[in-house]
């Protein structure tokens, strides 16, 4: 684990609303532990710090916990307020070393199709299992030099070491196609030519 994901988290007793309110102003981000069968437990984590770690997905926090000692965890969810994009609150699982655990993964396009064809990306994300640990970022997908018709399936995609596919293997990453408008040019070309030939 890195230093930067290392995070200062006070227990807390009281709940409700006003006081969560009461801990946003003052910089602070409402949270609960959860998970390997223990009972919730309520902090408040430091807000600066922890907004710019889960700018990452699936981001992982080394807690520090008053009283409690170190606990790993793993962002499972975050709300925020719909209009002001305030974090209210944030889920984190209990995660051991070493530990297996399912997560949603960003899928990243590089390259560049071969001339005249669009990418189509149908899947943003990817179910895999992986280490807490060793939480991969993102996958990347290269599409360079794919040609018409080409395309590319969860099954096709290159893992990080050590992950595993859970989503269907079937499922349909990125397929190479031309856009409709010059599919259109093309026939009408093809006309034109057909019909100058006849004409000859």
């Amino acid at each position: 684990m890195s230093e930067d994901t290392k995070v200062h988290a006070e227990l807390r007793e009281n709940f409700g609303k006003g006081y969560a309110r009461r801990l946003r102003a003052a910089g602070k981000i409402p949270a609960v532990i959860y998970g390997h069968g223990t009972e919730p437990v309520h902090v408040a984590l430091p807000g600066h710090q922890v907004s710019l770690i889960i700018r990452r997905a699936n981001a992982v926090l080394e807690l520090e916990i008053d009283g409690k000692g170190d606990q790993l965890t793993l962002v499972k969810d975050v709300q925020k307020d719909p209009v002001h994009q305030i974090i209210e609150h944030i889920d984190l699982l209990v995660v051991k070393k070493g530990e297996k655990v399912a997560i949603d993964i960003p899928i990243i396009v590089v390259g560049e199709s071969a001339s005249g064809t669009i990418v189509n990306q149908d899947a943003n994300t990817l179910s895999i299992e992986a280490e807490a640990t060793h939480i991969p970022q993102n996958i990347e997908v290269s599409v360079e030099g794919l040609e018409e018709g080409a395309h590319i399936t969860a099954a096709d995609v290159v893992l990080p070491k050590g992950s595993t596919l859970l989503s269907d293997p079937e499922v349909l990453v990125v397929a190479i196609s031309v856009p409709a408008a010059a599919e259109a040019e093309g026939d009408e070309a093809a006309e034109a030519e057909t019909t100058e030939a006849a004409a000859e």
